[in-house]
């Protein structure tokens, strides 16, 4: 039988991640990436996420679950609905999600996220 080891979530070692200067609608930010885990298919995959202040463009070919540990944030939808979460807020950004994300406030979210087949 295989061994399968469980994936912790204590610490933080982020690394700079990017969003293409194209995509970027205000601010100017710097989002930093703690991937913890990826299955064997590639399709899903965890870790904590966090951003400075900035807005831009986002569209979702995945679906995502985010758990909100500090900041606020604001998703704004092509078709103009708006929501807004804070620390301990939960929510799911379904695939084909279009719109903006903006980081209002410092923030850092675990995250797990689940790519379908195309």
């Amino acid at each position: 039988m295989r061994e399968t080891s469980l994936i912790n979530f204590s610490g933080y070692a982020p690394v700079a991640s990017a969003i293409d200067p194209i995509k970027v609608v205000a601010g100017q930010p710097h989002p930093m990436l703690d991937h913890r885990y990826s299955d064997a298919t590639q399709q899903f995959h965890c870790g904590t996420w966090g951003s400075d202040p900035g807005q831009w463009r986002i569209h979702y070919t995945e679906h995502e679950f985010c758990y909100l540990l500090f900041g606020r944030v604001r998703l704004v939808c092509d078709t103009g609905a708006v929501q807004e979460y804070q620390a301990g807020d939960a929510f799911v950004v379904p695939a084909g999600f279009s719109g903006t994300w903006e980081t209002l406030e410092s923030c850092r979210k675990h995250y797990a996220i689940f790519e379908p087949t195309p």
